[in-house]
């Protein structure tokens, strides 16, 4: 039976102007995020004597979207007077490396700073696409360790957090899941605790200092897209909903769908159930030489891996894939509108 664990002094490593380390979880809606910061915070508070807080930010439609969850940690002497979102993180933890396109998810991340990151890249091959200095990379395939632990991401998550705030107690974190889990959903606590292990032992660390001379700058944070000074006069859409520039591939939970197109019988069950209009179809004929549509392929930019035309799918036309680097660019099959503008 593993180690109970117990409070006391705890000494945090760094400390921001207000006395706290702070962790930003980047994330969508769907991988977790939200009850893993939940989680980390209360066994820091509960079980270490920490101060801590904790709340997450996203939309009204979480699953699939984008997802913060912000976890500060004070000293017990030091009380926790701040609940705005945390813009210069000690830790960031990145939950699908597709947000690295998408979201600035590293915004603000101090110098020495630690960045965690879902991938099967090296730390060395995220640092050239962040092209962040004078921090820590850490990468670990968090999917493969879900899917072979019968857990989830954000498990695995924790255990990389552990291992990289090395303040937080392994156990503690261990001794929430199980409080977590055990009442409701028992049956799931020894595979989320092999996740955890498995999180906390394959993560690689990498520190790529500053370039030059001088110590590395913090991470600015983005600018606001419309300010006071420059809103827009009020009722006045200047850029109008479409699908061009949309892009869902952060939404994949590891999976999509791989299309066999000689077992196709264009029968369009797929079509019917998919809620983003990723088939490509076109004018051909049919094995009678009939005028017909024709399914060409499927467009991965705009596929979240819902898998629903697997199911429907009636002659195995479809089927899931574990999704590899650079499957969805070789596969995908544009739409007409964006071949027509290049996109």
């Amino acid at each position: 039976m593993a180690a109970t664990p117990t409070r006391g002094a705890v000494q945090l490593p760094v400390k921001d102007e207000h006395g706290c380390f702070n962790i930003r979880l980047e994330s969508i809606g769907g991988y977790g995020a939200n009850i893993a910061g939940k989680m980390l915070a209360e066994a820091g508070v509960l079980y270490q004597g920490l101060n801590g807080s904790n709340f997450s930010s996203y939309g009204s439609e979480k699953k699939g979207s984008p997802v913060k969850s912000f976890i500060r940690f004070a000293e017990p002497d030091t009380p926790i007077r701040i609940s705005a979102p945390i813009e210069e993180p000690h830790v960031v933890c990145i939950f699908h490396e597709a947000l690295i396109r998408t979201q600035p998810v590293v915004d603000g991340i101090r110098p020495g700073g630690v960045i965690i990151v879902n991938t099967r890249k090296s730390p060395a091959e995220i640092q050239r696409l962040l092209g962040v200095e004078d921090v820590t990379i850490g990468t670990f395939d968090a999917m493969t360790i879900a899917v072979e632990t019968g857990s989830r991401v954000n498990m695995a998550v924790l255990g990389a957090i552990a291992r990289a705030a090395d303040f937080l107690d392994p156990e503690a974190i261990k001794a929430m899941i199980r409080d977590t889990f055990a009442r409701k959903y028992p049956h799931t606590v020894p595979g989320n605790l092999r996740c955890f292990d498995r999180g906390y032992t394959e993560i690689r660390f990498e520190y790529f200092g500053p370039s030059g001379a001088e110590k590395a700058a913090p991470q600015q944070r983005s600018a606001a897209a419309y300010g006071y000074l420059h809103m827009p006069i009020g009722g006045v859409i200047p850029n109008p909903g479409n699908m061009a520039l949309k892009d869902l591939s952060a939404s994949r939970q590891g999976f999509l769908p791989a299309f066999d197109r000689e077992k196709c019988i264009d029968c369009a069950q797929c079509d019917l159930v998919c809620p983003d209009f990723c088939f490509v179809w076109e004018q051909g004929v049919d094995k009678r030489g009939r005028p017909a549509m024709v399914l060409k392929g499927i467009n991965y930019q705009y596929c979240k891996g819902c898998l629903k035309c697997v199911e429907a799918c009636p002659t195995d036309a479809l089927k899931e894939l574990r999704e590899e680097d650079g499957y969805a660019d070789a596969h995908t099959v544009r739409h007409h509108y964006l071949m027509a503008t290049g996109r």
